[in-house]
């Protein structure tokens, strides 16, 4: 489901016991042309797997608000954004006799009010509130590929139903432990496996009861025969990406504070440098600092993401990124790397560091004024872009591994790579 940001909420809750009766009495009400309904009511009933008369009310409602609407990453529109308020809207035994509350909200400037707002009292962030001999079960919501078809493998969003057990801070990570057994040792569960959540302390619906993930999924290929080689594809991630809603998944956690985003300066500036699956916990940050109203927490400063990726196609969350984009241009800034789409000064392939030298001397003047500069992702990364820092300092005169001391001193520099 696409989260843009929202405002002017309107919100229907129907019951399904009595479908065919409301329908009728919408049909009266809501003055929109058959072919719009037929479109929103395909889309509603194949998206939320409801029935179609129920499907067709929903369309409706939504085509009398607005005539346009977004679902998942499809550019059906960015005016309007659906909230599902269930915690899992793909089971239909739970919609038996039961009434279903959604929001349609239109897109603007205005932010979507989050709760329990009691999250923002603890002064310390929650940390190893499970641990793996004793984990939480929670249980898979929705899963969604969110790449193109000519990405280079597959990435999945992940929504997980904790229930507000398991809270956490933007920039932790949940332990995840895989079902099955541990090959390396027998009898004994597999080893936790550490992903970044990628929503904010309140979750993708802004309840406070679920967090996201965003997971490429492994796969292993012989480099000499080429074929996939099931036996060494990653357990984890294979797990998370094969879930379905309704799944139940063992969680650890929350841990890491060395990524939490610093908060006492409202009018600070956020650099943030990702690859892939990296941007996690930059969606987190963007969403609060953006999307949502969050009680005591003004951002009145710059955050500039750098995303490294094949192509386009590769591009994760790009459609909340350009929102932001369009809404804040000066608070938000946006730059991509597509390594096998572009070129760098040189004619090689653009990565991520080549975008960062682009910037150099703006990113070093912000660096010297007190920016937080954050990265995220492979560990392959690390090396390329601080060779480029270290010659773009040399460059102006400066001593890179003197000035690197000064803002691990200062807590400016923030790394979590794997």
């Amino acid at each position: 489901m696409s989260h843009s940001a929202v405002s002017q909420a309107a919100a229907v809750s129907v019951s399904i016991g009595n479908e065919r009766s409301l329908t009728r009495s919408v049909f009266k009400l809501c003055p929109v042309t058959f072919l719009e309904i037929c479109l929103l009511d395909f889309l509603i009933a194949s998206e939320f797997d409801l029935k179609p008369s129920f499907a067709c009310v929903v369309s409706i409602f939504i085509l009398q608000q607005n005539n346009s609407i977004s679902f998942n990453t499809k550019p059906w529109s960015s005016s309007l954004a659906l909230t599902q308020k269930t915690s899992t809207i793909r089971d239909a035994k739970r919609y038996s006799n039961t009434t279903i509350c959604m929001s349609v909200q239109q897109a603007s400037s205005s932010k979507v009010n989050v709760s329990p707002v009691e999250l923002e009292d603890p002064t310390d962030p929650p940390l190893n509130l499970y641990k793996p001999k004793d984990s939480y079960t929670a249980k898979i919501v929705s899963v969604e590929r969110v790449v193109g078809p000519k990405a280079p493998g597959e990435t999945c969003h992940i929504v997980i139903d904790h229930d507000g057990n398991l809270p956490y801070w933007e920039g932790q990570s949940y332990g995840v432990i895989p079902p099955g057994e541990n090959p390396k040792k027998p009898g004994a569960p597999h080893n936790v496996r550490l992903y970044s959540i990628a929503s904010t302390r309140y979750g993708d619906f802004f309840d406070g009861k679920t967090a996201s993930l965003c997971v490429r999924r492994a796969v292993y290929y012989d480099p000499e025969t080429g074929k996939e080689d099931p036996s060494k594809n990653g357990v984890c991630s294979n797990f998370l990406c094969d879930s379905k809603p309704g799944d139940k998944i063992q969680i650890t956690g929350p841990s890491g504070k060395v990524m939490l985003l610093p908060e006492n300066d409202p009018n600070a500036t956020h650099i943030m440098i990702a690859t892939g699956t990296g941007v996690a916990p930059y969606r987190g940050y963007l969403r609060r600092l953006f999307m949502e109203n969050v009680p005591n927490y003004k951002f009145g400063g710059l955050a500039w993401l750098f995303l490294g990726v094949a192509n386009t196609d590769s591009l994760l969350y790009d459609d909340e990124f350009s929102k932001y984009l369009k809404d804040h241009p000066d608070h938000f800034r946006f730059d991509k790397a597509l390594s096998r789409e572009e070129k760098n000064k040189k004619g090689g392939k653009m990565y991520v560091q080549d975008k960062i030298e682009e910037y150099s001397d703006e990113i070093f003047k912000l660096l010297d004024n007190g920016a937080h500069i954050y990265f995220c992702g492979l560990k392959g990364m690390m090396p390329g872009i601080q060779d480029t820092l270290k010659r773009v300092a040399e460059e102006r005169g400066e001593s890179w591994d003197a000035k690197l001391s000064q803002l691990r001193k200062n807590k400016q520099w923030h790394v979590e790579v794997y």
